[in-house]
């Protein structure tokens, strides 16, 4: 049995949500590998880009920031500068700026210190499962891989427990804004400009901006002044201090990146647990080696982001291909995550994968993900607890993607379990 089979023909509009609502378009991705790896794509709405495609042209690309550039934003859509300007994060500043605002938050999200959490998250994944596993048939992603983002996010942020549905939903309608399952607000049919300064252009920016002053006021009135929320508070060397907008960006970026993408990759791996069935023995059998190894397979099997864009400061050449100054350029990671000439099989889940330089987390370049070793933790985590609890766990239905271009996700995850 497969994990999953691509059914795209090859010519794939990569410009279309709708496409990747059946899943990312891999047999697109395989061709232009193979035949056009610097590939262009007109778009309807806008400027047209550069698709990469190659594993080792993206990690090549993508390190060589003074040329491929995040300072005109990381999405497929075009915006005016002023937009840019009013709803950019650290996400889309080049260095050395981008290290200024990374420098302040890093120690939070460093391995040593999250490693911290190990014990909290252990005993959060199993409240999870006993509600979870306590039914025979559920959706894995509502009941299981959205829960342990969510509630681990409240920690790190200091929320309370009752606010997090909402947080969590408001997140949701940020970064999966193309979705109608998750948002009244569908970027790609909406014509309102009413948000066009909100964060994803979305009016969840809006409430979330404002649910994020009442909190950090409320921790003032509380002495509660030790978390990640202040740290990009504080004043750089130099005196300077982040502006109320850059702040409003930041949580809204905590609160989207940091529960969709490993609520995705958890998702994932369940999927490929109830899809191959040896997965679940390795798993119960394997110690360290494999757990120091599967996390990253599974967030390779994942790819929860599946491009970042970059704008060309200076025309480049590649492949035989005239890029121009202020071009649009795609880093398909994706696509890189399946490169056969990187992955052996990569259509099959090798939980002792070594060597294994998946693009997950954008590496390579200065915009790493910051959440990394936090992310691998729940993975992690989460896999041990599940694993020590099932006899067998199988598909209960087809599973649904996000409309997204952007966020790959499994949205809805049907599975029939038997405990041990």
């Amino acid at each position: 049995m497969t994990v999953w089979t691509p059914t795209d023909d090859g010519h794939a509009d990569l410009t279309s949500h709708d496409t990747f609502a059946s899943g990312t378009p891999h047999n697109t991705f395989k061709r232009l590998r193979d035949e056009d790896p610097v590939s262009w794509t007109d778009y309807a709405d806008g400027q047209g880009f550069w698709s990469i495609t190659r594993h080792q042209d993206i990690t090549e690309m993508n390190r060589n920031f003074a040329v491929f550039s995040s300072a005109r934003g990381i999405r497929m859509e075009d915006q005016s500068y002023e937009e840019y300007l009013a709803r950019r994060t650290f996400q889309e500043i080049d260095p050395p700026e981008h290290m200024l605002t990374r420098i302040k938050v890093a120690k939070a999200f460093s391995k040593p210190v999250v490693a911290g959490f190990e014990q909290d998250l252990r005993d959060l994944s199993n409240q999870i499962l006993d509600v979870a596993l306590s039914e025979t048939e559920f959706d894995a992603t509502k009941a299981i891989a959205r829960q342990l983002p969510m509630l681990m996010l409240g920690r790190i942020l200091g929320t309370p427990e009752k606010d997090l549905p909402w947080l969590v939903e408001k997140g949701d309608a940020l970064i999966a804004n193309t979705d109608p399952d998750f948002t009244d607000h569908v970027l790609d049919k909406m014509t309102t400009d009413d948000f066009r300064m909100m964060p994803f252009n979305s009016p969840a920016g809006a409430e979330l901006f404002q649910y994020a002053k009442e909190l950090m006021a409320h921790k003032n009135a509380t002495g509660d002044t030790n978390g990640i929320l202040h740290l990009i508070l504080q004043p750089d060397k130099d005196g300077n201090v982040i502006s109320e907008e850059e702040f409003r960006n930041f949580f809204c970026l905590l609160v989207a990146a940091g529960n969709d993408t490993t609520r995705y990759s958890i998702a994932a791996g369940i999927q490929a647990l109830a899809h191959q069935p040896e997965l679940l023995a390795q798993m119960q059998q394997g110690g360290d080696d494999l757990w120091d190894l599967a996390p990253d397979e599974i967030i390779r099997w994942a790819t929860p982001a599946l491009y970042f864009r970059r704008t060309l400061t200076q025309d480049f050449e590649a492949h035989g291909k005239q890029m121009k100054e202020g071009d649009k350029v795609l880093f398909w990671w994706s696509s890189a995550n399946r490169d056969d000439t990187v992955f052996d099989d990569p259509f099959r889940v090798n939980l002792l994968r070594s060597p294994n330089k998946h693009m997950s987390f954008g590496q390579s370049g200065p915009h790493v993900c910051l959440g990394m070793w936090l992310a691998r933790l729940e993975v992690r985590v989460l896999f041990q607890e599940l694993c020590k609890r099932l006899k067998t766990i199988e598909p209960n239905g087809e599973h649904k993607f996000l409309r997204s271009n952007f966020v790959g996700g499994i949205k809805e995850l049907p599975v029939r379990i038997q405990l041990q």
